[in-house]
This record gives C-alpha cells, sequence and structure tokens, in this order.
C-alpha cells in the first residue's frame, strides 16, 4: 500500500477509534446529499415512466399521420398490421369543434374512436371515471374532466357541438345546424397536460362534422411487448406512401418529454449543491488538518517525501470519505425508497389529504423509476466533488517548505 494512502486512512480511521469525528461528519453530509438525490431522481422517474403508460396507454406507441386526410385508410391499416412488431392498429379523427351547454362555450379538441378497434390498441375505458365507453354511439360522447368541469356538464346532460362547416356552408348561403349530443362518460387521465378539454366520440361522428366523408386524420399503433418504438416505426415507414409517416410517441409528444426532462435535470442540478455543500464542509476540515499538521508535513519533507505525495495524502481523505458517505447515502436512499409509501400514506392521514393524493394524482402509491445511468450519473458527482475538496488543502500542503514547517509551533 502507498504511504499517502496509508497515512490518508490513519488519519481518517486514527488507532483506537473506529472513525474521527472529521471523518463522521463529513461523510453523513454527503451521504444526506447522496440519498436526497437518489430519492427525487427516482421519484422523478417514477412519474416520467408513469406519464408514459398513460401516454402509451391513451395514444398508442406508434402514430401514423399525413399532411392531408387519409383516404384509402382500410388499405394502409392493411399494410401496418402486417409490419414485424405491430400487434394492432386503429384509425382515429382529430380536430377542434365549438361546444356549448347552457349558454358557457368552450373550444376542446376532438377524438374520433372506432369503436371496433380502439380497445386493441388504446385503453380508453381504463380512464373512463364516470359511465362507459360501451355506452358510446354515433349521437353521444365521451368529455375530459376538465371540460366537463368548465361547461358544468354532469352524465346524462345534453350538450351542443358546432362543426367548423359551418362557416363553410354559410359562405354557400347555406345553413348546417349544431349537433346535440348527450354526455355519457367523463374521462380522466391523470396528467394536467393528457386531460386538456378535449371531446370524445365516434369516428363517424367526427367525420359527419368535419365532412371527412370515408377518410380518417391518422392511425394509432400498439406494438407486440419488447418491440422498440423508433425500430418498429422505422419498420412502418418503409411500407407506407410518401405523403404519410409513421412516428414514436417519443417523436410526437418531444416537446411534452423535453419539459419533464428539464424538470429533472434542473432539480438534480438544484439538489447537487447539497453535495457541493458538504463538499466545502470536507475541504474546511481538511485545511483545519492541514495547519494543525504542519509540523508531520515538514517531517515528511525532509525524510524525503515529495511534493506530491504529501498533496496525494489529503487528495485521498477526500475521495475516502466521498466513496464511504456515497455507499451510505445509497444504502439511506433505498431504504427510504422501499418505505416511500408508508412514509406518503402516514402524512397524508396525518394532514388528512388521502382523497386529494389520489383525486389530484391518481396515484394510489409513489411512483418510483430508478435506472442505472441516474445511481451511476450520482455516484459519480458526490465521488468527483469530495476528491476535488481536497485539492486546495493538498496544494496548501504541497507548498509548504520543510524548514518552515518544522520551526512552527
Amino acid at each position: 500500500m502507498p504511504w499517502p494512502l496509508y497515512l490518508a486512512l490513519k488519519h481518517l480511521f486514527p488507532t483506537g477509534r473506529w472513525f474521527s469525528f472529521f471523518t463522521l461528519m463529513s461523510s453523513v453530509g454527503v451521504a444526506l446529499g447522496v440519498a436526497l438525490l437518489l430519492i427525487v431522481r427516482s421519484v422523478m422517474g417514477g412519474f416520467g415512466s408513469e406519464i408514459r403508460r398513460m401516454v402509451v396507454d391513451t395514444e398508442g406507441e406508434v402514430q401514423i399521420k399525413g399532411r392531408a386526410a387519409i383516404r384509402d385508410h382500410e388499405a394502409v391499416l392493411e399494410r401496418v398490421r402486417q409490419v414485424p412488431g405491430v400487434a394492432a392498429a386503429t384509425p382515429t379523427a382529430s380536430g377542434v369543434l365549438m361546444v356549448e351547454h347552457q349558454g358557457r362555450p368552450s373550444f376542446p379538441a376532438m377524438r374520433g374512436l372506432d369503436l371496433d378497434s380502439v380497445e386493441s390498441v388504446v385503453k380508453i375505458s381504463d380512464y373512463v371515471r364516470i359511465g362507459s365507453l360501451a355506452d358510446l354511439d354515433d349521437d353521444s360522447v365521451i368529455l375530459s374532466s376538465q371540460l366537463a368541469h368548465s361547461l358544468g356538464v354532469r352524465l346524462g346532460n345534453t350538450i351542443e357541438v358546432y362543426s367548423p362547416l359551418i362557416i363553410e356552408r354559410l359562405k354557400s348561403d347555406e345553413v348546417f345546424l349544431p349537433r346535440e349530443v348527450r354526455v355519457v362518460g367523463i374521462l380522466e387521465i391523470g396528467h394536467q397536460q393528457l386531460d386538456s378539454p378535449t371531446i370524445y366520440c365516434t369516428i363517424r361522428l367526427a367525420q359527419d362534422l368535419y365532412g371527412l366523408g370515408s377518410t380518417v386524420h391518422g392511425i394509432n399503433v400498439r406494438l407486440k411487448p419488447g418491440e422498440n418504438e423508433d425500430v418498429v416505426a422505422s419498420r412502418i415507414n418503409a411500407v407506407l406512401p410518401p405523403q404519410l409517416r409513421a412516428m414514436s410517441w417519443m417523436e410526437s409528444f418531444e416537446e411534452f418529454m423535453w419539459v419533464l426532462q428539464l424538470e429533472k435535470n434542473m432539480i438534480f442540478f438544484l439538489l447537487l449543491f447539497i453535495v457541493i455543500v458538504a463538499g466545502f464542509c470536507v475541504a474546511s476540515s481538511l485545511w483545519t488538518s492541514v495547519v494543525r499538521k504542519t509540523r508531520e508535513i515538514g517531517v515528511l519533507s525532509a525524510i524525503g517525501g515529495k511534493t506530491l505525495q504529501i498533496a496525494s495524502c489529503f487528495c485521498f481523505q477526500g475521495l475516502i470519505v466521498g466513496i464511504i458517505g456515497t455507499v451510505a447515502g445509497l444504502a439511506l436512499g433505498f431504504g427510504l425508497l422501499a418505505v416511500r409509501n408508508d412514509i406518503v400514506l402516514t402524512l397524508a392521514r396525518l394532514t388528512q389529504r388521502e382523497e386529494e393524493l389520489q383525486r389530484f394524482y391518481q396515484l394510489s402509491q409513489m411512483p418510483s423509476h430508478t435506472t442505472l445511468s441516474d445511481v451511476l450519473t450520482i455516484v459519480v458527482a458526490a465521488i468527483i466533488i469530495s476528491t476535488l475538496a481536497g485539492l486546495l488543502p493538498a496544494w496548501r500542503a504541497a507548498r509548504l517548505k520543510p524548514v518552515e514547517a518544522l520551526r512552527t509551533e
């Protein structure tokens, strides 16, 4: 064992004691920072995984769209279903409508569903909180929870739907009356972005409202388990006509997912300052150690200790503290993640907010998803910061001249 490493270990773990007070406090500071980083990254990753599941459940893994409406969509569907990795596909129509109920107008997005195939691709029925998808027909609709709340609509109410064709018909001096439909369901996915005001109807009603005839706006695709979305999207593009393009859900929701990743990275950056503060504590303690051990440093220099070896002694101390603190922080973080649901439920019961937790987050348990890259990022960051914390004291020790150091009282 190199003597600088041996001397660093003796400073951190003096003979007759398990560890010094400096070792304990410095390691605890690093451990708390690492544990907090791990918990926050895992919980944020868990929410991201839940949102991914919601998007895939309601949109499918791959979406096919074109510059215009898809005319011969039955032939396109047949091609797509033959692509390796594709489990099912369903046509869809989309657009913007105006709806009104008791003088309250709104301009929601519209989604037309093919009732014969939609459940094989997207799990819409799992998110219908009130009513049932089975009751949906050409004279009824399902509203998102935000839209139902803004209109003051309840199950069984009738609303008026105004088509964009009204403007076109008025130009031709034709009258196009609004369509009266009843509300047979209220849908809530569980995320503000995904629960934006939306009206769900049959694809035939959507085609009538938009004058599409037998055409559709897009096709949603469900993949077989274990298939990669981007790979299958490339296969689908190979069999599609030039005017159509298949995109993975990540590409379709690129901006939305970018915002989620930005939030995750910003929280990581802010919490990283906890580890940086712990690093400053390590540097302060090592600086004090250099001042207290000035004569010892002088003796080491006098008996042949090189500048680099003396400096490495204090860098090793920062590295060892970083390793100990990181290991302890990982153990603490994974331990708290294992009982996170008990902690959250206990806090919810104490504050009497159990119903709000399920209503706003649609989760009975706090999600957690830890990736190897997250763990490696935290480990590397903590150890590097702790090691760098020993550089300034090491530089101070290396600059001491043997004669001046030996004169120090």
